[in-house]
């Protein structure tokens, strides 16, 4: 414990903002084998380098994954209540950095303090959830066809397992995967964002201030491409838990699970939220702002498409852009703003392009389509929340994911052309309805093709004690949360006992 302790102080000693910052190999933070860097930027003013990181190789991969293995026998081992204990601990750490975490979030990806903290409370809840799940990861007892054998079912760990987190929910989705992975008996090798890789560090530092044993977690920060065709490639990766893009997270599922490996997978979205003529339609626009508007849209969950009756539509797309106008964009620490910068500058570029393309095929730009230079917005990456109409289910804004704080308000006759629209498309993660028929809330719960939905709640809205997942190309694998979190990182063994 007390190498663990000088390797943190030493650690901390550099925790400042435009130091180089190095990996977490074996209980120790090392610098890469390859001797290179790479910086990761505030986006809110891309002059403020946040920190140095290192861009890992392969043989940094594999040395994590021989921590990880080395280490594997021991945690295993270790009662799964001990192993929750280290879940307890960490949830007292994050109320107590709450702040400090918050501060780091707004800095590296941009978002607004105000969802910085949600984003800490979230992570504090999630931890709450799954510590309690100590107590339950257990298997069944069932009868056997001879009264003298005794049969049940233990759930076993895999191994060294790999996670892969995106830049928009950096903490969150971190402890999403991390804790579970643990909690099971599994040994880690985490790879954050290489946008948010300050935020990978420090919950790794949170962890190991919590009791993490050395190897258990290990922390490689670089480019995606090396480190992932390493979990794709290499045997000793029993499973890979990520989070990101479709197209990506396709091509690593078929890879591992090509050899043998579990794969899960949380990818896009380009989720539809339906406004009928009964519904409060100001009380609705609010969730649509929530989940479309507020944090860049930046949420895989978040409304992209405004499904409308042609009758309401104008009206809709009206106080829609009232809305939108009224969003204040700016430094992400003013607690007077609603929205900080978008990520990165790729983000940026994506952006850019598909208003480009909704305008160059024809949807008409109501609202925004902008990059904001203006009120000392020069220096970082700051958009307008858009609002586009007259969209139809062949343009490119109503089938690709944008990731950024974009609607389309698409018409539809009637009440079945609207659900038949909001399925038309290849994802189907989330989805939400307006309406106080509850006739035709039922049948949009029953005949909508997402793996979460909602009723007179915003599309982006979820809970740790409910299970997090979608369909078709919006998810692999069982699903991160609720009761089924702990389904994916471990086995089931069937065991049959006969007394001599």
């Amino acid at each position: 414990m007390a190498t663990t302790n000088v390797l943190l102080n030493e650690q901390k000693e550099n925790f400042q903002y435009g130091s180089t910052f190095k990996n977490y190999i074996n209980g120790e933070w090392v610098p890469s084998i390859s001797g290179e860097i790479s910086p990761s930027i505030n986006p809110g003013n891309i002059q403020e380098v946040l920190g140095y990181f290192q861009k890992s190789n392969v043989e940094d991969v594999q040395a994590a994954i021989k921590s990880a293995k080395d280490s594997f026998l021991a945690w295993s081992k270790t009662s799964v209540i001990k192993r929750g204990d280290v879940l307890f601990n960490l949830i007292y750490l994050l109320e107590q950095e709450k702040e400090e975490l918050a501060t780091l979030i707004t800095k590296e990806v941009g978002k607004t303090i105000k969802a910085a903290r949600l984003e800490v409370e979230a992570s504090i809840q999630a931890l709450k959830h799954f510590s309690g799940e100590a107590n339950r990861l257990a298997g069944e007892t069932v009868p056997a066809n001879d009264p003298n054998t005794f049969t049940c079912t233990i759930k076993e760990p895999l191994g060294v397992v790999a996670v892969v987190t995106p830049f928009n929910f950096p903490l969150g989705i971190g402890i999403y995967k991390i804790a579970p992975a643990i909690l099971a008996g599994n040994t880690v090798i985490f790879k954050p964002a290489s946008d948010t890789s300050l935020i990978g560090v420090k919950t790794v530092e949170l962890f190991v201030k919590a009791g993490i044993p050395k190897g258990v977690l290990n922390l490689i920060t670089g480019p995606g491409s090396v480190i992932g065709q390493e979990f794709s490639d290499n045997k000793e990766i029993k499973a890979v838990s990520f989070t990101g893009s479709s197209e990506i997270g396709i091509a690593l599922g078929r890879a591992v699970t090509s050899r043998g490996a579990k794969m899960q997978a949380e990818m896009g979205g380009k989720n539809a939220t339906i406004i009928l003529e009964d519904a409060d339609i100001e009380q609705a626009l609010k969730g649509v702002v929530t989940s479309g508007f507020i944090n860049n849209g930046q949420s895989c969950t978040g409304t992209s498409r405004l499904i409308v009756p042609r009758s309401i539509a104008k009206k809709v797309t009206e106080l829609l852009v009232k809305e939108a106008s009224a969003i204040n964009v700016g430094d992400g620490f003013a607690e007077e703003v609603h929205n900080g910068a978008v990520a990165n500058e790729q983000q940026l570029k994506t952006y850019l392009h598909y208003v480009k393309t909704a305008i160059d095929e024809g949807a008409t730009l109501e609202y925004g389509g902008e990059k904001l230079t203006d009120l000392n917005r020069e220096k970082g990456y700051f958009v307008s929340p858009t609002v586009f109409s007259g969209v139809n289910k062949n343009m490119t804004i109503a089938k690709e994911e944008i990731f950024g704080p974009v609607v389309a308000v698409m018409e539809v006759e009637n009440y079945n052309e609207a659900i038949d629209l909001a399925n038309d498309i290849e994802f189907g993660l989330s989805s939400a309805i307006y309406t106080n028929d509850l006739e035709k809330a039922f049948y949009f719960i029953r005949h909508i093709d997402t793996g979460v939905t909602h009723v007179n709640i915003p599309s982006n809205h979820y809970e740790n004690q409910l299970p997090f997942g979608g369909k078709k190309d919006s998810s692999i694998g069982p699903r991160e949360q609720g009761s089924s979190a702990l389904d994916f990182w471990v086995e089931t063994k069937a065991v049959y006992i006969k007394p001599y």
